[in-house]
């Protein structure tokens, strides 16, 4: 029984997952939704398993990249638990989830020869993004891309190519008129895409230091100007 927690992106997910499949999901998505909702949506999970924490067999973060906030609400909160009712804690690639997600919503349309691109928005035209074959293979690392028309030009003359996740749906027009990239919209990440790869980790015992994990944020945090007149 495992708990896990995604907060990488504007969506605040909290799933329990147990050997086959989720038993209990809550999620949400907003400004400030990871900090006023993931203790409630934890605890709701919980209570509609009818479990508490000395049950649990660990707790399950989403690493990132993602938005700095977020990933620092969620890993933070994921420790307390760890800390409090002495459980492992593992950390999932957000991007590598969303693209099991993904395979999982697509199904039989999603052919041998295609890629998988999970994108999280990075502003303007950057995405951080990575690149999966059909059967979740990485086979490009994650990275922070400034996306053009020329962008993907080798990958599609080859396979067909599936964009998906927040930072996909500017890329629209971008790529208009190149038949071989689609691009999915409305996909969000959901903790209940941590599933094959937190059994996994599970089965393999790979777990993070409770004490020196720290997110994966792909780049370094910039604070914006304050607002407030004398700051």
């Amino acid at each position: 029984m495992i708990l896990c927690l995604e907060t990488a992106t504007p969506v605040c997910s909290v799933a329990l997952n147990d050997g086959c499949c989720t038993i209990a999901l809550r999620e949400t998505e907003g400004q400030n939704a990871h900090s006023e909702k993931i203790t409630n949506f934890i605890r709701e999970v919980m209570e509609t398993a009818h479990i508490d924490y000395r049950q649990l067999d660990a707790v399950a973060v989403s690493k990132g990249p993602g938005s700095y906030t977020g990933l620092r609400i969620g890993v933070s909160t994921a420790k307390g638990i760890c800390y409090a009712a002495d459980l492992p804690l593992m950390a999932v690639d957000t991007l590598e989830a969303m693209a099991y997600g993904m395979k999982a919503k697509l199904g039989s349309q999603i052919a041998d020869n295609d890629l998988l691109i999970p994108m999280i928005d990075a502003r303007r035209m950057e995405v951080y993004a990575a690149i999966f074959d059909a059967n979740m293979n990485k086979i490009e690392d994650t990275a922070a891309r400034v996306i053009d028309e020329n962008s993907f030009e080798d990958l599609q003359k080859n396979h067909r190519l599936w964009l998906f996740g927040d930072g996909a749906p500017k890329l629209k027009k971008v790529f208009e008129n190149q038949p071989n990239i689609n691009i999915v919209d409305g996909f969000k990440p959901s903790a209940a895409y941590m599933l094959p790869l937190v059994e996994k980790a599970l089965r393999e015992q790979d777990f993070v230091d409770v004490a020196y994990f720290e997110p994966f944020y792909l780049k370094d945090f910039i604070a914006g100007k304050p607002h407030v007149k004398g700051l």
